[in-house]
């Protein structure tokens, strides 16, 4: 919930996002499925995620309509925390997957009472910027031609930000052919920089828990999921659906 990137292989996206919260937060239990109904329209998506101990929710989710959500904490810029909020932001983001058309969810549903965030947005194929400042939503559609990077704003000054930026340029020109694989390992590593780097283990005792990683090809979803603390990693498969399931 705290780095993001997206980066387009040929036919496929491939969508790696690092969470780094405090050691004192439980693990996240394993990734697994859960079937949505919707009594409304009948309707029933199937989900995968890794479910966050403390509140029940997410940070990274992917649907079999081929739609993903990952979230990241802050908006625009870092904010200062005023609880109690209504709901977390990890139950906001099963709600917006959840939603028949999660872009549409979004931009109708009312988030006064909620902690500022920012969603990254893979839906039919478009990819949306989505944030909440706790007073106004801001939505921005991207080209998902294109490959890029987010920072949690929370965590990062806009210096790092830049700095990420970069050297995340810098591994897309060096790569002379892009795998999930080789992704995987830009978003494991610290460069030298414990404070700052994809890896991160701060003296505050914010450290990074685990690696996600959705591989959306044109029929089917790869959803790789690395526990860092526990030295463990879960890999499922998710056949894409694009038609609703009466």
């Amino acid at each position: 919930m705290c780095t993001v990137s997206f980066i387009r292989v040929k036919d496929s996206v491939i969508i790696t996002s690092n969470r780094d919260e405090h050691i004192n937060r439980e693990t996240a239990a394993a990734p697994d499925f859960l079937l949505l109904d919707r009594p409304s329209d009948s309707i029933r998506r199937k989900i995968i995620f890794p479910r966050d101990a403390k509140a029940g929710g997410t940070w990274f989710v992917a649907s079999d309509s081929g739609n993903i959500a990952i979230l990241l904490n802050g908006a625009i810029s870092k904010h200062t925390a005023a609880p109690p909020y209504r709901k977390s932001r990890g139950l906001i983001l099963l709600d917006i997957i959840s939603g028949e058309n999660p872009y549409s969810f979004f931009m109708e549903m009312d988030l006064q009472k909620i902690e500022p965030f920012t969603v990254v947005l893979f839906e039919s194929g478009i990819l949306y910027e989505l944030k909440w400042d706790g007073i106004s939503k801001y939505e921005t559609r991207l080209n998902s031609e294109n490959n890029f990077i987010w920072s949690s704003v929370t965590l990062y000054s806009d210096k790092v930000i830049a700095e990420r930026e970069k050297r995340f340029a810098q591994f897309l020109t060096n790569q002379k052919e892009l795998t999930a694989g080789l992704i995987h390992d830009f978003h494991n590593n610290s460069y030298g920089d414990k404070e700052n780097g994809f890896i991160i283990n701060r003296n505050t005792g914010i450290k990074t828990f685990s690696i996600t990683q959705a591989i959306v090809g044109k029929n089917l979803i790869d959803f790789i999921h690395t526990d860092l603390l526990q030295h463990r990693q879960f890999k499922e498969m998710m056949p894409i659906n694009p038609k609703e399931q009466q």
